[in-house]
């Protein structure tokens, strides 16, 4: 979930190290997928504004003998905002929307609300105020229903942006599902039906669609961390909702189509001008997000992640040569282990002639995740030991205020480390606990036991001091 640690990179090459990785992208890909965990990966590259190379290794779901291809679909995350960008951008000249515009003049159910008043251009560049949080919490559940979208958006009336529009940058996946449901409302069509017709139809994306409620058995499986392993989701349908914030399905090839087509200089699906506009630095506020891209003014490259439950993606650009590449992981980062970065981060380098010196050891991730997974079982050893020694427990209700502290401290640390677990860290993450859960179970599950056990063990202990027969205390 790496994508909610950090939703998504800052800036491409601010990862970017000493030196370009060795080899063919495909020699590099074999060594680093075994650390990955990752069962596939899928990559095409564009030179020169034309698909030069495409590759693929490893299987579409683990365990099954159904290899990756260049052609395989997979939920591309993220990248799917240039996609709702550009197809705001596509009504704007057609003279249907105006960026400056509060959104709520085009979303009825927002109208006069405090959710509709960021403008359509803050909402593309994430300066509407909406925070990550709430972007990335769940207000309405997917049922597959044409107006999934509509009701999500709807839901939103009573939500205020977390801070004034204009004022700062925040990733926030709301302000695409508000953009979504305004391509709905201005186009007088679905939002699926749109980009099909718009976008992938016009590009030649011929093995991809938008995510429409139903189950496409064609995806690449996403797998999830856990405990050093991954294991494959259950196959689901894709969901309406997060459509325009996360819901394109498309191929490596069918991707690097799509780069090629931005990079290209011609007015085709949107004017020249309006694709560069795209690719610039959106406001002062702004200075390294345009419209639905990241942009790095220092070494000129643009470009997107992506990260749904299992799946994570990269796609950049290097539009002053018309070079880029586009890599698709059907894996899900772990933290410390198993995380796809290198391999994503690897392919770019290689493909783009960019430095890139690793992502180091990772020792300190390594060193939480493993000391969050233990320590469930450490309180549960502390808890066989207080009662063990259960006398000595109890004699502390008699040793004055020194034994009252040894007892009851604990309730009160283990308790503050409940809530900084559960509450706090999420909230850090950009994402409540739930969604933790969805992207990175284990982490997730480690860091409810913990919290837990260690508030368990506290009150056992005060238990074991309160109640039973008062032992002689030792000497």
């Amino acid at each position: 979930m790496r994508h909610l640690l950090a939703i998504t990179a800052l800036g491409l090459t601010a990862a970017l190290g000493a030196a370009i990785p060795s080899g063919s992208i495909d020699d590099y890909i074999a060594a680093e997928m075994p650390s990955s965990g990752a069962p596939g990966v899928a990559y095409a590259v564009v030179t020169d504004g034309e698909v030069t190379e495409a590759g693929a290794r490893g299987v579409m779901r683990a365990g099954s003998d159904a290899p990756v291809t260049p052609d395989t679909p997979f939920v591309i995350g993220s990248i799917s905002k240039s996609f709702t960008a550009l197809a705001v951008m596509q009504l704007v000249e057609a003279g249907e929307v105006d960026l400056d515009a509060p959104a709520g003049d085009y979303v009825e159910s927002l109208a006069d609300t405090p959710a509709g008043a960021p403008t359509v251009r803050e909402l593309l560049s994430h300066t509407s105020g909406f925070s990550t949080q709430q972007g990335n919490t769940t207000r309405v559940s997917s049922t597959g229903a044409a107006d999934d979208l509509a009701n999500a958006v709807a839901a939103l009336a009573g939500v205020a942006p977390a801070h004034e529009p204009g004022t700062r940058w925040e990733y926030s996946n709301t302000n695409y599902q508000i953009l979504g449901r305004l391509i709905e409302e201005v186009a007088g069509t679905e939002f699926q039906a749109y980009v099909t017709a718009h976008i992938l139809d016009p590009v030649g994306m011929d093995d991809s669609f938008v995510a429409d409620g139903e189950v496409h058995p064609e995806i690449a499986t996403g797998h999830t961390p856990w405990f050093w392993t991954k294991r494959p989701l259950a196959e689901s349908p894709t969901d309406r909702v997060t459509a325009p914030q996360g819901g394109i399905v498309a191929s490596a090839n069918d991707v690097a189509l799509y780069l090629a087509m931005m990079m290209n200089g011609e007015d085709d699906v949107l004017s020249a001008e309006g694709k560069a506009e795209m690719m610039r630095p959106a406001s002062a506020v702004s200075p390294f997000y345009g419209l639905g891209w990241y942009v790095d003014t220092s070494d000129g490259t643009v470009g997107h992640t992506g990260s749904t439950p299992g799946i994570e993606t990269q796609a950049t650009m290097v539009p002053a040569q018309d070079d880029a590449v586009v890599a698709l992981v059907n894996g899900g980062s772990g933290v410390g282990f198993g995380e796809t970065t290198q391999l994503r981060y690897g392919i770019t380098a290689i493909a783009l002639g960019l430095d890139y010196d690793g992502e180091g050891s990772r020792w300190a991730q390594k060193a939480l995740f493993v000391g969050l997974a233990l320590a469930p079982f450490a309180y549960l050893a502390s808890m066989a030991w207080a009662w063990a020694k259960r006398d000595a427990v109890r004699a502390k209700t008699r040793a004055g205020v020194s034994g009252l502290f040894s007892l009851w401290f604990p309730l009160l640390t283990t308790g503050v480390a409940a809530w900084v677990l559960l509450t706090l860290v999420p909230n850090l993450m950009g994402a409540p606990l739930s969604t933790v859960r969805v992207f990175q179970p284990d982490m997730a599950l480690a860091m409810t036991a913990t919290a837990v056990g260690g508030v368990v063990w506290a009150a056992f202990r005060l238990v074991i001091a309160y109640t039973g027969r008062a032992g002689v205390s030792p000497r």
